[in-house]
């Protein structure tokens, strides 16, 4: 076992299985008192088991670490104040909270329900303001924290989840929001976006060229819950973690601007911002046609 957590309490959703569960083993070996939350459901959020959470709290047990598990639903506002609230009761403290949990429903845009965005958002957006709102009232008090929310290189869009995409970039500005507002407190938050080998990655209809494995990601949320990455005032971030590959994502900015003296009009816009503002281009609709393309020639499509 390490030290990078010695002493601190850590909360993790989503910890029945995949990146959640090898976060929460992951921060146990390294020192720190586990709250594993799972709701224990299928990807699709359906069919919940309160033995998924149980069954992760054994494993730290008989490597000699300290958990508890907490069954409840995360999208709910009871179920996030109730992962703190054992926390609290457990151990006294809460210094870390990573919300992993998450569900899918695809569905091309056209096509998509009410009850397939509605739980998707739920849980992913709403599952990780739930989390943070119990807990940074919490490490507000203490003047010490880290909030980990989880987002997917999705934010930039998606073809076939608007539901999910939508969610993950809200996760990104929650994270944002966090960092601006809790800094004085001395509470940090950060955002991750993994690739790795999961049951929500196995259905992605192409092959990856950069993918690890979810203990990859694990060790990069242990370093960010650690003191050390406190010390850097490592706030605000998102992170990709792909196994060997580690990058940083970008801060939103303006790019170019054009000015008009007396105001615009629609004939104006119409000869400035073509050529004057111009656009960004998107590298995901060039990647989505390619793989048209490729998909035209009977090519499974690559996704680099």
């Amino acid at each position: 076992m390490g030290n990078f957590l010695a002493g601190k309490v850590v909360a993790v959703t989503g910890a029945g299985r995949g990146i959640g569960r090898a976060v929460a083993l992951a921060a146990a070996d390294e020192g720190a008192k586990v709250v594993v939350n799972d709701y224990g459901v299928a990807v699709d959020g359906g069919s919940p088991t309160s033995e998924v959470a149980q069954a992760v709290v054994k494993e730290i047990e008989a490597a000699g670490g300290e958990a508890v598990a907490v069954a409840d639903d995360i999208s709910t506002m009871a179920g996030g104040q109730r992962v703190v609230e054992v926390a609290l009761a457990s151990y006294g403290r809460l210094d870390g909270v990573v919300c992993v949990a998450g569900i899918l429903r695809e569905r091309m845009l056209f096509n998509m329900t009410e009850e397939e965005w509605d739980p998707v958002v739920a849980t992913h957006l709403k599952g990780t303001f739930t989390v943070f709102r119990a807990a940074s009232a919490v490490m507000r008090k203490q003047r010490a924290g880290t909030l980990i929310g989880f987002t997917s290189g999705n934010h930039q869009g998606s073809v076939s989840q608007a539901n999910y995409s939508a969610a993950k970039g809200g996760i990104i500005s929650l994270v944002r929001s966090a960092a601006l507002g809790l800094h004085k407190y001395g509470v940090t938050a950060n955002a991750v976006a993994p690739v790795a080998r999961t049951r929500m990655s196995a259905g992605v209809p192409m092959e990856l060229a950069e993918i690890g494995e979810p203990e990859d990601v694990a060790a990069l949320v242990v370093y960010l819950l650690s003191d050390a990455a406190s010390r850097e005032g490592i706030t605000g971030q998102v992170y990709t973690v792909a196994g060997a590959k580690i990058a940083v994502w970008a801060q939103p900015r303006e790019l170019r601007a054009a000015y008009a003296s007396g105001g615009w009009t629609v004939e104006r816009i119409a000869e400035f911002l073509p050529g004057s503002v111009g656009v960004d281009p998107m590298p995901l609709l060039e990647r989505v046609r390619e793989m048209e393309r490729a998909a035209g020639r009977g090519e499974r499509p690559n996704a680099q």
